[in-house]
């Protein structure tokens, strides 16, 4: 197999101190980005309508009680997103019938674009302890759960559908005393716990058809606890209420709330920690404002599997080759990972667009000052073609980490309990009397 490196790579200090004098780029990043939303907001409120049109338009049609395994999907097309502008949604270009004669890759990549991503924790934030929330993330299918004109919908991260089926959130079910207007839907953003067969809500992204897109986590998790119990839906089953929802506790992420989420019993099995930054708005795609972190004490999952369920040699990674051979990440923008020889491409047979896998091979991933320089990759093959996206690049940053230098638990604990020291200690600045 023939190996390929790639350089000029994005600044990563693998062995930080958690005090170091220079910002990384996940930190640097995560400062624009607070500082795009306070710069401008996009046109939430057609955002979320045009979302829940999409997600239903379906069911309107077919009326199936049942799930549906692969329907056609509805798709509305978004602008270009690039690095200094925020999203905007062009939903003048496609009306629902048309939309819905769209499906495949194109779709799927559409409704997966709708969820915000954590990146993985490759460093620890600034003021972990002052602006973050942490919660255990529960094992499960992620998905949007929509309810409107009487029905409920969720469909799962590749825009198939997971469930039809009645719910005791806002017009969620055909109900006598259902006075909901038409116009009036919810959507909540999940992870579908197989076991007890419970949504836990994790976030709220419209509520009667408030939209919450521009408000702040910390606005949004006041509203979700404050919402939901309201309603009934985290009551028992019922015939008007398939699925039962539960809410995930939130803590501050202080040293009480880390070592609670972390060993604390919970209702469900945990895979790993979520983190808010408390000023976050809900923006869809992949955003270093909540971050995802997870070791074997938290998860079963931590080293990721091959096709067959076991942990390969090897870490493998999942790149998209581009027009001019280029692979890259699914960030926006991409993280360039190497390069295919052209003759190489037409041999194989490879087209532009697909996700094919690499191993991390001995030369592994290089870093110079903190920076990665190189990355030593050999081409594996294809991807599975049920994938729509490729590896981001914090998660292969997150991958090599925890085969060769992990970020552990006691130095999230060690961040914070640093960071309440400082707080209280006495300034040096000399007040006025």
């Amino acid at each position: 197999m023939k190996k390929y490196i790639s350089k000029k790579m994005a600044p990563h200090d693998l062995r930080r101190p958690f005090k170091r004098p220079t910002i990384s780029d996940q930190q640097r990043r995560r400062e624009l980005t607070l500082l795009r939303q306070n710069q401008s907001r996009r046109d939430a409120q057609n955002h979320a309508r045009f979302l829940a049109s999409s997600v239903l338009a379906l069911h309107d049609q077919s009326q199936s009680p049942e799930p549906i395994s692969e329907p056609p999907i509805v798709e509305l097309e978004l602008a270009t997103q690039d690095d200094s502008k925020p999203e905007t949604v062009q939903h003048g270009e496609l009306d629902v019938l048309q939309a819905s004669k769209l499906g495949g890759a194109e779709a799927r990549k559409w409704f997966a674009k709708q969820l915000m991503l954590p990146e993985w924790m490759i460093d620890v934030p600034d003021r972990f302890n002052q602006d973050w929330y942490v919660f255990s993330r529960p094992a499960g299918k992620r998905c949007f759960v929509v309810s409107s004109n009487g029905t409920t919908v969720s469909r799962l991260r590749n825009g198939s559908i997971l469930h039809y089926f009645p719910s005791a959130l806002p017009n969620g079910a055909r109900t006598k005393d259902n006075s909901g207007s038409a116009l009036s839907y919810s959507i909540l953003d999940c992870i579908f716990h197989e076991s007890d067969q419970t949504y836990y809500v994790i976030d709220m992204v419209c509520w009667r058809g408030y939209t919450l897109y521009d408000c702040t986590a910390e606005f949004r998790f006041f509203w979700l606890n404050s919402k939901l119990a309201e309603t009934g839906a985290c009551d028992s089953p019922s015939h008007y209420h398939k699925y039962r929802f539960s809410l995930v506790p939130v803590y501050n992420c202080e040293e009480t709330g880390l070592l609670t989420v972390y060993r604390g019993a919970t209702p469900y099995v945990k895979d790993g920690l979520l983190f808010y930054n408390k000023h976050a708005h809900y923006q869809t795609g992949n955003t270093p404002l909540t971050l995802a972190w997870k070791d074997e004490n938290c998860s079963q999952y931590v080293i990721d599997t091959d096709s067959n369920g076991q942990i390969p040699s090897q870490q493998q990674v999942v790149l998209e080759l581009q027009d001019d051979g280029k692979l890259i990440t699914s960030d926006d923008p991409p993280v360039v990972f190497g390069c295919l020889d052209s003759d190489f491409i037409v041999k194989s047979g490879l087209r532009s667009g697909n996700l094919l896998r690499f191993a991390v091979s001995d030369g592994g991933l290089s870093f110079v000052d903190g920076k990665l320089e190189k990355a030593d990759i050999q081409y594996l093959g294809k991807s599975n073609r049920a994938r729509a996206f490729a590896d981001s690049y914090s998660k292969v940053i997150f991958q090599y980490m925890v085969r060769h230098s992990p970020l552990r638990f006691e130095d999230l604990l060690a961040t914070v309990s640093s960071s309440t020291t400082e707080a209280n200690e006495p300034s040096d600045v000399d007040m006025p009397g």
